[in-house]
C-alpha cells in the first residue's frame, strides 16, 4: 500500500466502437471518435459482470475489482457503487445488496481511503457483500473488511496480507520530514479503520505491523481476526 499514485494496471473499462468503413472522411472519423469517447464515459464497472444498474437481481448488482488500486480503477469503482446504492424499486426501503468481488495486490493508500469512505456512505442505502478471491492484500484488505458485517466472505484458498504503509521521497530535509509525518498519519488512519472494521484492537494491529514484514493470513486466520465472516463457497 503506497501513499503515492500507482499508474500500473490496464483499464477495467474501455469499450469503444471502431468503424469498418475505410472511406469515411476525417471529419466523420473525428465525430465518431468523440461520440465513442462519450459512450465510454457512461459505462460503469457493473457492465463487466453483465447488466446495468437498471436491471434487477444479483446479476446486475455485482462488481469485479481485479488489479492494483489505482486512481483510474478507484474512480470506476466509486462510480459503480454510487449508482447501484441509490438504484432500487420504488416499493423497497433499501436497494438490493451489492456484491463486490476483490482480487488485488494493493495499491494507493489515498485511493483505498476514497473507496472506503464511499463504501461507508453507500451502506446507508444497501448492504455491500465483499468476496475476497485469490489475493486480498495491502489496500485491498481494508476494502474486504469494510463490507457489511455478516456478509464478508473470503475464498478458501485466498491469501490475505497486512503490512505498514509504504512511501518514499527525495528532496530537502524539511520536505522529507513533512512527508514522513504524512506517512505516519496515513498509517494511523489505516490502523484506526482496520480496528473499526475487524475484531482486532489498535494495539493488535500495531503489533502485526511492527513485525516489519508482510503478514500473510490464511482464510481461517482472516475469519479469526474479523476481516471476513465466512468462507465463500460460491
Amino acid at each position: 500500500m503506497s501513499m503515492y499514485q500507482n499508474n500500473s494496471g490496464a483499464k477495467m473499462i474501455g469499450l469503444t466502437k471502431k468503424s469498418k468503413d475505410k472511406k469515411k472522411t476525417k471529419q466523420q472519423e473525428a465525430e465518431e471518435e468523440e461520440s465513442s469517447e462519450e459512450e465510454t464515459k457512461q459505462v460503469t464497472l457493473v457492465d463487466l459482470l453483465g447488466g446495468g444498474p437498471e436491471e434487477s437481481g444479483p446479476e446486475g448488482r455485482s462488481i469485479m475489482f481485479v488489479g492494483d488500486v489505482t486512481e483510474e480503477k478507484a474512480a470506476d469503482l466509486i462510480s459503480a457503487l454510487l449508482v447501484l446504492a441509490q438504484t432500487k424499486d420504488e416499493e423497497d426501503d433499501r436497494a438490493e445488496d451489492i456484491k463486490l468481488y476483490i482480487s488485488t495486490y494493493g495499491g494507493s493508500a489515498d485511493e483505498m481511503f476514497g473507496i472506503y469512505d464511499v463504501m461507508n456512505f453507500c451502506k446507508q442505502f444497501c448492504d455491500i457483500q465483499t468476496i475476497g478471491l485469490g489475493k486480498v492484500m495491502s489496500a485491498g484488505t481494508l476494502l474486504l473488511a469494510a463490507g457489511t458485517k455478516g456478509k464478508r466472505y473470503v475464498g478458501n484458498h485466498t491469501r490475505v496480507l497486512i503490512h505498514s504503509v509504504n512511501g518514499g521521497s527525495i528532496g530537502e530535509l524539511h520536505n522529507l520530514q513533512n512527508e514522513m509525518e504524512q506517512i505516519a498519519g496515513l498509517q494511523e488512519s489505516y490502523i484506526q479503520a482496520m480496528s473499526n472494521e475487524t475484531s482486532m484492537t489498535k494495539r493488535q494491529i500495531q503489533t502485526l505491523i511492527n513485525r516489519k514484514v508482510n503478514v500473510y493470513l490464511s482464510s481461517e486466520e482472516a475469519l479469526e481476526k474479523g476481516l471476513a465472516d465466512e468462507v465463500w463457497n460460491g
